[in-house]
């Protein structure tokens, strides 16, 4: 008799539970929500791998630092697109006074570099032979 009571209290604190399961969601607030359209991956940095594990792309956050000259350089986002060889092909930075693109070509020192920083703009073309043409306006 005990046990029989004991079954049926389950049961209905089961039922009960899930009753609140399937209509108690509705009324939670959208901040609750897990797998919606539109989420938000957070974080300091996001790396993508090859098949070896060899870093192939990044995002990272660099914390403002002082130069060995003491200037100060500051805060910068910085996306990488990194070739098979561990070159990086593409370098897009953005910071508090600017921003830098950076393609890179077969070898080094071959690069383009557009540069936007405080109240300066310019682009640098770079050879193999590390001839260089600045252009300014």
């Amino acid at each position: 008799m005990k046990t029989q009571r004991l079954l049926i209290v389950l049961t209905v604190f089961n039922l009960g539970l899930l009753m609140f399961l399937l209509v108690g969601f509705r009324f939670l607030p959208r901040s609750f929500e897990v797998n919606s359209v539109g989420s938000v991956l957070r974080g300091r940095a996001l790396e993508i791998t090859d098949d070896e594990g060899r870093v192939r792309a990044s995002i990272k956050l660099y914390p403002s630092s002082v130069l060995p000259d003491g200037t100060t350089y500051p805060a910068t986002v910085l996306l990488r697109l990194v070739d098979s060889q561990g070159r990086p092909n593409v370098k897009l930075a953005a910071t508090e006074d600017g921003s830098v693109m950076a393609l890179g070509g077969e070898s080094d020192p071959t690069h383009v570099q557009i540069k936007a920083r405080g109240t300066t703009t310019s682009l640098t073309l770079t050879n193999k032979d590390e001839r260089q043409q600045l252009i300014k306006p």
